[in-house]
């Protein structure tokens, strides 16, 4: 006797379902941003989708569904994601739910911000204070660290621009899209 068993899936579904090799980016994402940064898997599987998903904003079911995890992960990993400006909350008028999806400022470089390694290396500093009297060896993590910060404080700035007009040429000889939307 064969057996034949029906899979009911809601209307639409399966399009907007991400295939193997998506869902393995996803992941690939996740692990990269829990071992770099410590970010939950789950804010990074969100996004490696997010990166590559159809379409690019969807629902917290939609995002739910296609990273086989529960609404509740994905709804927290969106808020993490949301504070670092990385992504985007957004509804159209008439719509009853909200459409996640990157945020534009994610395309910007990032971590080219010149005070926060000035501040880096004041809070150094104050450290190495607190070492006044100590033997070199015991200041010189510190004292390597307000060097690094000092020398990305005055570097970083000039990175970013070289970044910016090298990013304007690929654009110009048509090898990047345009300006980010």
């Amino acid at each position: 006797m064969t057996q034949i068993t029906v899979i009911s899936v809601p209307y639409g579904t399966l399009e907007h379902m991400p295939d193997d090799a998506q869902l393995l980016f996803a992941d690939h994402v996740g692990r990269f941003y829990a071992r770099q940064y410590g970010f939950p898997p789950m804010a990074g599987r969100l996004l490696g989708h997010l990166l590559v998903c159809d379409p690019p904003k969807q629902t917290i079911d939609e995002l739910a569904e296609a990273l086989l995890a529960s609404r509740s992960a994905v709804t927290g990993a969106v808020k993490l994601l949301e504070s670092y400006g990385t992504a985007r909350r957004t509804r159209t008028a008439g719509e009853r739910m909200d459409r996640v999806g990157l945020a534009p400022a994610s395309r910007q470089p990032q971590n080219f911000d010149a005070a926060l390694h000035t501040e880096h290396a004041a809070l150094f500093r104050e450290g190495l204070a607190l070492l006044a009297d100590a033997p070199p060896e015991r200041r010189a993590p510190l004292e390597e660290m307000v060097a690094l910060a000092e020398f990305l404080a005055e570097r970083l700035p000039r990175l970013r621009d070289e970044w910016e007009a090298h990013r304007d040429g690929l654009r110009a000889a048509g090898k990047l899209p345009g300006a980010a939307s």
